[in-house]
């Protein structure tokens, strides 16, 4: 009866036991938790637990910068394939506190940012384990190892530059010097006075090509007609492009303007038909010979 009696006060020592350690370990979890639940990582800040500064007064962005000092490696990395929980993680032996990490699939170029845990060395496989979630963004099948790079992240605040930019902008408004008018020098006023007393000068006419003489009945191509005459003069210019002389002809017809647009003459048939040849190169396939 003793012994039995000492049995069961063993076996109930044993369950107290336990009972405490998940108490401590559950403690200890809530610990690292921050107020939303999470996991609190450390910052750019508050390295190795400590306080974190006062955060800057003011409008503030927050964006990640990777700390490859905190951690970073580069090596094999696996999915085994099962369902994992806790969304997109990935566990190393060297870990000594979980980080927030980017993750990099060296072979594919995808990357996603989720959790760095410990894991324990004598787990058979890569270094590098990943979640099935951490898998199916970096497309990484199961069973298949990939190479991958793992680099903590800190958050940092910066001040935002946006009043500052328009309080710069205004300054510099505001700082503009206000023009005035103010009297020409008498160098300038005579110079001024000499243009306006000059004669108007009559523009120089348009060289006109020579008319090159011809046996054909048709020795011009018509490219086109058009009712736009910036049209036609844009056709034109193609045709100086290609090396060709064109000319636009406006003609009326029923009280409608409209501009023509061929080119030549040509004074053989073997020179029309390169012509020709050339224009429908340049997209006007239904040019055809005209007289003039």
């Amino acid at each position: 009866m003793g012994s039995q009696i000492k049995y069961f006060s063993s076996v109930s020592d044993g369950r107290a036991m336990r009972t405490i350690v998940g108490t401590l370990l559950a403690a200890t979890l809530l610990a690292g938790c921050d107020e939303q639940g999470k996991f609190a990582f450390p910052t750019a800040n508050s390295a190795n637990g400590t306080q974190a500064a006062a955060a800057p007064t003011g409008p503030t962005v927050e964006r990640d910068v990777e700390a490859p000092e905190v951690f970073s490696v580069t090596d094999q990395g696996l999915w085994d394939g099962r369902p994992s929980l806790g969304g997109v993680w990935v566990a190393h032996p060297d870990v000594q506190d979980p980080e927030r990490v980017i993750i990099r699939n060296q072979d594919n170029g995808k990357f996603v940012v989720g959790a760095l845990f410990r894991r324990e060395r004598d787990i058979p496989g890569p270094s590098l384990q990943i979640s099935s979630d951490a898998a199916a963004s970096l497309g990484i099948l199961a069973g298949a190892p990939a190479k991958l790079n793992v680099t903590a992240l800190r958050k940092v605040q910066e001040a935002a530059q946006a009043e500052e930019t328009a309080t710069e902008t205004a300054a510099t408004v505001q700082a503009a010097p206000e023009v005035s008018a103010t009297t020409l020098d008498p160098v300038t006023t005579a110079a001024s006075a000499a243009i306006d007393a000059a004669a108007p000068s009559t523009p120089k006419p348009t060289p006109v090509a020579p008319t090159q003489s011809s046996n054909l009945a048709k020795p011009f191509i018509q490219i086109g007609i058009f009712s736009i005459e910036a049209n036609a003069n844009r056709a034109a210019k193609q045709m100086r492009g290609a090396g060709l002389a064109p000319t636009v002809k406006q003609s009326k017809i029923n009280g409608k303007t409209f501009w023509r647009v061929v080119v030549g003459p040509a004074a053989t048939s073997s020179e029309r038909s390169k012509i020709l040849s050339t224009i429908k190169s340049e997209g006007f396939t239904d040019a055809y010979a005209v007289s003039s």
